[in-house]
């Protein structure tokens, strides 16, 4: 019994966690450009490297939410840069 708890040990990750978190980061960080670029990348990497390795839901969950608040935040950023450009 203790090899079979050994084996689950060894095959733990931290990367569904931080995946995770980095996109939840991303998502409130929207107006602050550079957090929130920084860390969406961040969190897709994580969560595409997490479900090779394990096919975890937690990582598919920072993954999905990294991918929205990097696409909310380069949209939000793209508009207002039109706007300011069509406005001077």
């Amino acid at each position: 019994m203790g090899k079979i708890y050994e084996k689950e040990k060894r095959n733990y990750s931290a990367m569904p966690a931080a995946s995770l978190t980095l996109g939840i980061i991303s998502i409130f960080t929207i107006l602050f450009w550079y957090l929130s670029i920084a860390t969406g990348i961040l969190a897709i990497v994580f969560g595409v490297k997490s479900i090779h390795r394990s096919n975890s839901k937690v990582g598919k969950a920072g993954m999905v939410l990294g991918i929205i608040g990097l696409s909310v935040c380069i949209v939000i950023y793209l508009f207002l840069t039109v706007i300011i450009l069509l406005y001077m």
